[in-house]
This record gives C-alpha cells, structure tokens and sequence, in this order.
C-alpha cells in the first residue's frame, strides 16, 4: 500500500506533504499512524517539521467515509486530538503551509503548527456541525485562543469559512504567498529558525507554551539553563567582536 505522505528531509529540517490526491488529503488512520512515526522520528532527531498538501490542497479534513463508522469508544481513544497534540509538542517548530482547502481535521493541523503560510486560494474553517459532530482535535479551544472567541464561534457554530485574506487578517495565518512559492517560503522562515541557537528555540517554544500560573518561574529556570550553555557564550562574544569591529 502506498504511503500517504511524502517525507523530504534537508538541513535542520522534514518536509512531510499529505499525498492522498484521491481523497483530496482526507486524514484517515493510515495517514494518522504515518505522522505518528513522523513525531518519533523528531523527538528523536529534533528539527523543524514543515507540512504541507500536494495538488492543490492541504487537507479537505477527515475521511468521512471512515470518519461515517466510527463509535463511542472511538470518539474516547481521540485519534486525531492526540496527534494533534502530538504534533504541537514537537521540540522544533512546525510550519504549515496551506494551499487549497484546509477544512474540519485538515484545519485542525494546521492550528496545531507554530506557523500558518497561506495561498490566495485557502479556504480554512470546522464545518464539522454540519455533519452532526463536533471538532473535537483542538479547534474548540486552540482557535480562540489564534483569531478570538467571536470569530472562532462563528466558524465553529455557523460553518463559516474563511478565505486567505480574512484568514490573514485575523493572524491564523501570517504571509500569502504564490501556490508556487508557498513551500520557499515555508523553507526561508525554516532557514530563519536555523540561525537561531536550536537549544533557545527549543527551550522558547516550551515556554511559550506552559500555563500562565507557570510564570515567571519557568522563565527564570529556563534561563538559568540557557546561561551556563556554551552556545550563549560563544554567539554573545561573536556579537561583541562584530561590534567592536564596526
């Protein structure tokens, strides 16, 4: 059988496209399990993890047709929530680049990354009411925490769904770029995220996302670590010499 993704690996980073044209990139378990392996592989081996679709689309949600057979306990096991979260809790950043329809689980992965790029073309949104069920992988509470509880009430209870301009006017995505030069521009903000000190990133990206009652202590014991690291050493006094060369 043939995988559903198509992995591309480069410096400091995986490049994973949903590749499942015949169903527009609907998420079902093969795919699910596959981007499992996908997040063992970069715990293991941190680096940054851009996603993206193939022809045209990002994701046009869950397959239905198996979305259609499942049960209670199904619903309990939450196998897209938890890859989802998953997914978020990866060590490097993610950065999604969106063409095409990013809809119900497909809209869902994408709030799950730490950078939304767009094409003109994305429609992004949570149909799911429509179809008797709710979005129950993280869009209840991740997309008014990205866009605001009106908004996010009106996609998530009136299906409303959002173009790239609208999308892009409420920051759940932060540049629209050609189809063409989506994915170069998801690889220049990963290029921008290499320069950094991968430790800081790391280390930033876990503080950003801890509890509010978690501050500021997290802070200052996060820094503590990042001050005794030779990376901080050794960038600062490059920083001095070039300053002192100016």
């Amino acid at each position: 059988m043939a995988s559903s993704l198509t992995l591309t690996d480069a410096p400091g980073r995986l490049v994973a496209a949903l590749n499942r044209p015949e169903a527009r990139n609907a998420i079902d378990r093969r795919m699910v399990d596959e981007l499992h392996a996908v997040c063992a592989d970069l715990e293991r081996s941190p680096r940054t993890l851009i996603l993206t679709g193939s022809d045209g689309v990002f994701a046009s949600g869950a397959d239905i047709a198996e979305l259609r057979e499942r049960r209670r306990d199904d619903a309990l096991a939450g196998i897209n929530s938890t890859l989802f979260a998953r997914i978020a809790g990866l060590p490097m950043p993610v950065i999604a680049a969106l063409d095409g329809y990013a809809l119900g689980g497909g809209a869902e992965l994408a709030f799950a990354a730490d950078f939304r790029l767009g094409t003109p073309r994305l429609r992004i949104g949570n149909p799911e009411t429509g179809l008797g069920i709710l979005p129950a992988a993280g869009a209840t509470w991740r997309l008014k925490e990205l866009v605001g509880e009106p908004l996010a009430l009106e996609i998530l209870l009136a299906g409303r769904i959002l173009s790239a301009e609208e999308a892009l006017d409420a920051r759940l995505i932060t540049e629209i770029h050609a189809p063409e030069d989506l994915l170069p521009a998801a690889h220049a903000l990963a290029d921008r995220i290499a320069r950094q000190d991968p430790l800081a990133v790391r280390i930033t990206k876990s503080v950003f996302h801890a509890p509010r009652e978690a501050h500021p202590m997290i802070d200052q014991l996060a820094q503590s670590i990042l001050f005794e690291s030779d990376a901080k050493f050794d960038r600062m006094q490059r920083f001095l010499d070039r300053k002192k060369g100016s």
